[in-house]
């Protein structure tokens, strides 16, 4: 059974002041759970339902950490989930290292994305084209915001995001610096190089004035049709599937 302090507690970690006094935020259902178990993520709690622990019995008693069985009705009390019959989690956050890339690897850079549901996208595109490193504005949404988690379907546990002065960050790299601006060239016509960083901008504003000067290969992706523009996570997977195409 869940304590009333433990659901004040975690009902308190949906706010963001919370989520940096304690150092903790939660991660809900069943997918999201199973990714957290495998990964170096630090468990603070663990809550899980019968037939949860039932499906996942020997994946459980393999960790060296304490979980608690209890009713889904429970669970629901708490999370932002209308319904969870699986599992909930409180996770401790991890430090906010400085990322670099390699010789050749590509990262991304956000600047200013805002919306939750639009950084988790990205995060989960990011994944699936293999990119572990995203470099965030400090005005780029909380990565550990209930919505941003839940929207990466489990990938926040494969990819490292660095929250930082982007423009002082961008200045300090010697690799090309990628960008979507509307006046760029064709995507479909770009020679992408090994490595490198793609800048994608705010949903509203694009990318600002003083990155976009900071860009030294400007990219576009062609409109053929009446859209005035693209969703950000739409963008970016555009952007990826054109770079990792030539590799």
């Amino acid at each position: 059974m869940i304590t009333k302090n433990q659901i004040k507690y975690i009902n308190s970690l949906q706010q963001k002041k919370f989520r940096i006094e304690h150092q903790s935020f939660v991660v809900e259902g069943a997918k999201s759970v199973l990714e957290l178990l495998k990964s170096d993520f630090e468990i603070e709690l663990l809550f899980v339902t019968d037939d949860f622990f039932e499906e996942n019995q020997t994946l459980l008693q393999s960790q060296t950490l304490a979980f608690e069985i209890i009713k889904s009705g429970d669970i629901e009390k708490v999370g932002s989930f209308s319904s969870n019959n699986a599992a909930l989690a409180v996770v401790k956050t991890k430090k906010n290292t400085e990322l670099l890339i390699s010789e050749n690897e590509f990262a991304l850079i956000l600047d200013d994305v805002r919306d939750p549901g639009n950084l988790g996208t990205i995060i989960r595109i990011a994944d699936w084209y293999g990119i572990t490193k995203i470099i965030c504005s400090n005005s780029t949404v909380d990565f550990y915001n209930p919505k941003v988690i839940n929207s990466t379907m489990g990938s926040f546990t494969r990819i490292g995001l660095y929250y930082t002065d982007i423009e002082q960050f961008i200045k300090k790299q010697t690799t090309n610096i990628y960008g979507t601006l509307l006046s760029g060239e064709n995507i479909h016509r770009t020679n992408f190089s090994k490595s490198g960083f793609i800048v994608i901008g705010n949903e509203a504003n694009g990318i600002s004035e003083e990155i976009e000067k900071l860009i030294t290969h400007k990219i576009t992706i062609p409109r053929f049709g009446g859209a005035e523009s693209l969703n950000a996570g739409i963008a970016t997977a555009v952007v990826l599937d054109n770079v990792f195409r030539q590799t």
